[in-house]
């Protein structure tokens, strides 16, 4: 992606069930639970640049003694800061205690971040807060253990103020309007509730306090405060959480916006977001690996025993066709297919476009996370020429010349990296004057390969947001290779509408697609659709939320696909640029051909699979019209 967004969080979780002793014997550490967790952060390092945290819970502690552990850090590389830290407590038992250091239980009674439950979590902040008090895991601290509650996730709520609402109406006081804090906070109240009310029933039957403590760790439902807590929630999101006694959940959202996969055998259970991270750091098979259902919660009890239970009804599956197109990493084995077929989707959209003309084109992408793509683009063009050729030397009546025939089978495809990322020049500008400068030096360029004002350019992006790069980056560079041409080509379709499920795309007014509309309606004279659908938006705050509609659709609903790209080819090209340039997009049915289990395409159809979805894309319209440079929901 050539604009650079924040997007979805990490988590991952470890539970150990055998005792540490057991891996120190089989695998020579004590510590393969908290090196598991390491690689399985690390592999998953593309969600979150802005702060990483880990905790631990030890099983059967006795009172007095330390149990949970918990360390964040929001350095440059925070999950090398993390385990550095940890590392060096351990090095340090190894100086002190040589001859005890390969004594798991010794480890376990003296040594933190040494417990059989661990979670991990990298984050993105998507709500401009970022401090060390907003990376996760957060704790909710009890004297009773099992009031004790840690969670970690990969969410975001677009009813924040409902659900406050809630938490006032119940007589807490959330210190903060974030929706991290009504999770931990609700979740919490129903673990209070669900603990006194089995502390009331064994009192009635006579045990004593002591003896309920482990009684109520036996029979907690978690489950039940789950179900209880995720009532009202609207939005994506997959939360884990682990009780101070050692039971551990994680949940995913009912329509299953947000990822988790899951890995279970007798001696270990895994969540994580991405499947790859755990086929590398376990060394298992792709079909080994399960996804936590949507609705339900993947529930690991302090006995090991493991269920997965449903706690909200499911709805119809829209899962995030952004992790597919961008988001995650291409190593998934069913990601990669899915982002070659999106490439190769696009061929009979290009050939229009350059007129069949592979002789004078120049393929490329612009890096990095369109290679994939371009992959499969680079097999469709060769599969069309492998064709023409196939069909010119078969049909034709007559005799073949030499000429023709060398001709023919001279044709190929011109695969070329015209596009080179330099982003070291990313990381220290911060001033939006100097960013708008120096943006455009972040990518370089290959010389020597486009024919002077003959060559068409066609370069792969996997997707458009703002169109920022691409107008004072990308083009310009494109451009001084002199094509007669520039096609810029978006595996993904036009992105219209803001997500308020994880991803930092929440202004409407950011969005090229957008800019191109509304610039639409002014030119052919419709600017009146823009204070109509203000005055509806206004007067669906007044409705319930099942009642509302998307009101924003009315803004593109006068325009074809292709009416809003040659707009947009004019935004970007502005008047700098000598090349002729045009924009093709992706289709939104040839989306749902290449990745059919993942159809989440509300940020391109408007199509939002929550109530809280439409009450959102009004608001940032709202805030467009009144110029308010905000996002439309609250976040962690």
């Amino acid at each position: 992606m050539s604009d650079a967004i924040k997007h979805e969080c990490g988590i991952a979780l470890v539970r150990l069930l055998k005792p540490l002793s057991y891996y120190q014997e089989k695998y020579g550490t004590a510590l393969y639970g908290i090196n598991k967790l390491y690689l399985l952060m690390e592999k998953q390092h593309n969600r979150g640049q802005d702060g990483a945290g880990i905790a631990t819970i030890k099983l059967d502690v006795k009172p007095g003694n330390r149990y949970i552990s918990r360390y964040r850090s929001m350095a440059p590389n925070a999950v090398a800061d993390i385990f550095e830290y940890v590392q060096k407590k351990f090095a340090a038992v190894q100086r002190a205690y040589p001859d005890r250091f390969a004594n798991a239980q010794w480890l376990k009674d003296n040594v933190s971040f040494t417990g059989e439950v661990l979670m991990g979590h990298l984050r993105y902040g998507t709500h401009g807060k970022n401090s060390i008090e907003n990376c996760h895991p957060f704790l909710r601290q009890n004297n009773w253990m099992t009031r004790n509650l840690v969670i970690a996730g990969n969410f975001n709520m677009t009813n924040v103020d409902e659900l406050l609402e809630q938490l006032y109406e119940l007589g807490q006081h959330p210190k903060e309007k974030a929706d991290t804090v009504t999770v931990l906070e609700k979740i919490g109240h129903f673990l209070d509730s669900e603990n006194q009310e089995q502390f009331d029933k064994f009192k009635r039957q006579g045990y004593s306090n002591v003896e309920i403590s482990a009684l109520i760790a036996e029979h907690l439902d978690v489950a039940r405060i789950l179900r209880k807590s995720a009532k009202n929630w609207d939005g994506g999101y997959t939360i884990s959480g682990i009780v101070g006694h050692g039971d551990a959940f994680v949940m995913r959202d009912p329509v299953g916006i947000r990822p988790a996969y899951y890995y279970v055998n007798d001696e270990v259970v895994v969540v994580a977001s991405e499947r790859p991270a755990i086929q590398t750091a376990f060394n298992v098979k792709f079909e080994e690996i399960n996804e936590v259902k949507p609705g339900y919660a993947l529930i690991v009890k302090k006995d090991g025993s493991i269920t997965e239970e449903m706690f909200r009804e499911p709805a119809e599956k829209k899962s995030c066709s952004f992790e597919r197109i961008y988001f995650s990493r291409g190593s998934d084995a069913a990601i990669y297919q899915e982002r070659k077929h999106l490439g190769h989707l696009l061929c009979p959209q290009i050939l229009d476009a350059i007129n069949y003309d592979i002789k004078n084109t120049v393929f490329s992408y612009i890096p990095n996370t369109a290679e994939v793509a371009f992959y499969g683009l680079e097999e469709g063009i060769n599969a069309y020429v492998r064709k023409l050729q196939k069909d010119t030397l078969l049909n034709r009546a007559d005799k073949i010349s030499d000429d023709e025939l060398n001709e023919m089978l001279s044709i190929a495809p011109r695969f070329e990296k015209l596009n080179i990322k330099d982003a070291k020049l990313r990381t220290f500008i911060t001033q939006d004057a100097d960013r708008q400068d120096m943006v455009q030096h972040v990518y370089d360029t290959t010389y020597g390969i486009v024919k002077d004002h003959q060559d068409t350019i066609v370069a792969v992006d996997d997707s458009i947001v703002r169109g920022t790069t691409l107008k004072q980056s990308i083009l310009t560079i494109l451009d001084r290779l002199n094509p007669r041409k520039i096609i810029i080509v978006s595996s993904a379709p036009q992105i219209r509408y803001p997500d308020c499920y994880g991803i930092d795309m929440s202004r409407l007014g950011e969005f090229v697609a957008f800019e191109a509309a509304v610039s639409l309606l002014y030119k052919r004279g419709m600017g009146n659709v823009v204070e109509e659908v203000y005055r509806k938006c206004l007067a669906s705050l007044e409705l319930p939320k099942d009642e509302v509609e998307n009101y924003v659709k009315a803004i593109y609903a006068p325009f074809t696909d292709e009416e809003i790209s040659k707009e947009i080819a004019g935004i970007i090209r502005g008047t700098h640029i000598n090349a002729e340039v045009e924009v093709i997009y992706q289709k939104l049915e040839n989306l749902h051909i290449a990745c059919p289990d993942h159809k989440g395409d509300w940020y391109f159809s408007g199509d939002y699979p929550t109530p809280g979805g439409n009450r959102v894309v009004n608001r940032a319209y709202m805030n467009w019209v009144e110029g308010k440079n905000v996002r439309a929901y609250f976040s962690a």
